[in-house]
C-alpha cells in the first residue's frame, strides 16, 4: 500500500523528489506502471527532479552511439509520459559535472566492506562475469551522490532498490557525525501496491528490457499489433478462470496489469470475465494496455522529430541542475577540506 508523505516542508515549500533511469533501452510496461506513470502524478505535490542516469549505464557495455541515442530517446519518453519540464527538472546526469564530483567524494566516505555486501553488485557480477568493473561495484556510492547533491525528501523505490536507500542514508549520516550537519536524510516513496508488472512468459519474474525473450515484454513503443499479439500469448494455466490467486502468477499478473490500467479493483475483473474464458481476458488486457499507450507513442514520434526543441530543453534542465547541485558540492568541499575555486 502506498504510504502517506507529506507534500510540503514546515516552510510550506514543496518536498523534493529524485529519481533517475537509466538510458539501456525502451521503458517497459514495467517501468511505466511502477515508475514513470508516478512520477507524472507527483508533479502536482512534490518538486519532481527526474534525471537520466547514463554515467550509471557506464558499467555495461554499450556502443558509444548507440548510447548517445538512446540517452536522448529516454529523455523524449519521459516528456512523452507527461513529465513537464515547467512543472519538474528533468536533465541527462552527464550534463551536470557534480555528479561525477560528488561520487569521488561519496567513494571516500563508503567502507569497502558495505559496498560488499550490496545484493546488485553480486547479482550483476554473476550475469555478466566477464565484465566486472570497479564502477559496478561503488554504483551505489554514485547514487548516493545524485540523491544528496539535490537535498531530496524522497526517493521512490522499489523492492530491489531499498537497500541501495539505507546504503546513501548511512553515508549521509556518517558524513553528518565526521564533518556536521550537511546532509537531508532522503526516506523512500513506495508505489502503490499492484505496479510490479511480471514477464508475460514467465510470471515470476520481474518485466525486463533485458529479457531475451520478445513475447515476454511489452514496450511502451510497440505498436497496437504487436501488443494484442503478445498479450495473446501471455502465459496462463489450463484452469481457465479469472481470479486473483497465488498460484495463478500469470493470471494474477495480468489482472494487476489490468487493474493498473483500468484503475478497476480485483473483485470487479474477477466479475467483469466470471465465466468467460481467456482469450476474452487477454483480448481486455491488450486493448487496455495498448489505449494506454497510444497517446504515449504518439507524443513520442512528435519530440523525437523535434531535436531542436530536445536539445534545448536538455540545456535548461542541465544549467538548473548545476545551480542546484552546485551549491551543496560547494558545502561539502569546504567541509572535507577541498580548496574552493
Amino acid at each position: 500500500m502506498e504510504q502517506e508523505k507529506s507534500s510540503k516542508s514546515s516552510n510550506g515549500a514543496k518536498k523534493i523528489i529524485l529519481s533517475g533511469i537509466q538510458p539501456t533501452g525502451t521503458f517497459t510496461l514495467g517501468n511505466y506502471l511502477g515508475a514513470v506513470r508516478n512520477w507524472q502524478k507527483m508533479q502536482e505535490a512534490y518538486a519532481c527532479y527526474y534525471f537520466i542516469a547514463d554515467l550509471h549505464s557506464l558499467t555495461v557495455h554499450i556502443e558509444p552511439a548507440k548510447r548517445r541515442a538512446q540517452t536522448r530517446e529516454a529523455f523524449a519518453l519521459l516528456l512523452a509520459c507527461g513529465i513537464d519540464t515547467e512543472r519538474s527538472l528533468v536533465f541527462v546526469q552527464s550534463h551536470n559535472r557534480c555528479h561525477a564530483e560528488m561520487g569521488w567524494i561519496m567513494d571516500c566516505c563508503s567502507p569497502f566492506g558495505e559496498l560488499s555486501r550490496m545484493t546488485q553488485f553480486k547479482d550483476k557480477s554473476e550475469k555478466h562475469p566477464d565484465n566486472v568493473n570497479a564502477g559496478l561495484f561503488t554504483y551505489p556510492a554514485l547514487m548516493a551522490g545524485d540523491i544528496l547533491l539535490y537535498q531530496a525528501d524522497y526517493v521512490p523505490v522499489g523492492e530491489d532498490q531499498t537497500q541501495h536507500l539505507e546504503f546513501t542514508r548511512d553515508v549521509a549520516t556518517r558524513f553528518n557525525h565526521t564533518y556536521g550537519e550537511t546532509f537531508k536524510l532522503p526516506e523512500g516513496y513506495f508505489p502503490k501496491a499492484g505496479a510490479r508488472v511480471m514477464s508475460l512468459q514467465d510470471p515470476t519474474s520481474k518485466m525486463s528490457k533485458s529479457d531475451e525473450n520478445p513475447k515476454a515484454t511489452i514496450s511502451i513503443l510497440d505498436e497496437e499489433k504487436a501488443i494484442l499479439k503478445k498479450f495473446k500469448s501471455a502465459v496462463t494455466d489450463s484452469e481457465a478462470c479469472v481470479c486473483f490467486r497465488a498460484d495463478k502468477p500469470g493470471v494474477s499478473n495480468l489482472m494487476t496489469i489490468y487493474s493498473a490500467v483500468t484503475g478497476k479493483t480485483m473483485e470487479t475483473i474477477e466479475t467483469e470475465f466470471a465465466g468467460k474464458g481467456y482469450g476474452d481476458f487477454k483480448a481486455a488486457v491488450g486493448e487496455a494496455v495498448a489505449d494506454e499507450l497510444r497517446p504515449i507513442r504518439e507524443n513520442y514520434a512528435r519530440l523525437m522529430d523535434d531535436r531542436a526543441y530536445l536539445e534545448a530543453e536538455m540545456k535548461k534542465g542541465a544549467e538548473r541542475a548545476e545551480s542546484i547541485a552546485r551549491r551543496t558540492l560547494a558545502k561539502v568541499k569546504k567541509r572535507v577540506g577541498l580548496l574552493l575555486d
